[in-house]
């Protein structure tokens, strides 16, 4: 499968903006499932908020699949990822 396929759907986005948190979060509405790979286009004008403010919205999204020949290199790639995460030190003795 080299072609790439697309799904339209809807989502809510939940923001919040204040002291106690900074975040968004994109639910699908359809309960897709996004695999490695996959791409997800938010429609609709940029979502501006002040401190303070929280909103939830319902958007449209486009939702782009990643080939096979894609899924292998994010899941071989992924390992290189994981494996700079890895620290080993070979200093004799134990340190301060």
């Amino acid at each position: 499968m080299l072609k790439r396929a697309t799904h339209v759907t809807t989502c809510t986005i939940e923001i919040q903006h204040d002291e106690n948190s900074l975040h968004a979060h994109v639910s699908l509405d359809d309960d897709s499932i996004l695999g490695p790979g996959d791409k997800m286009i938010v429609q609709g004008p940029p979502i501006r908020l002040s401190f303070g403010e929280s909103c939830t919205l319902h958007r449209g999204v486009k939702i782009i699949r990643a080939t096979a020949l894609e899924r292998l290199w994010i899941k071989v790639a992924s390992y290189f990822e994981l494996f700079e995460l890895y620290e080993v030190s070979f200093t004799p003795g134990k340190l301060p």
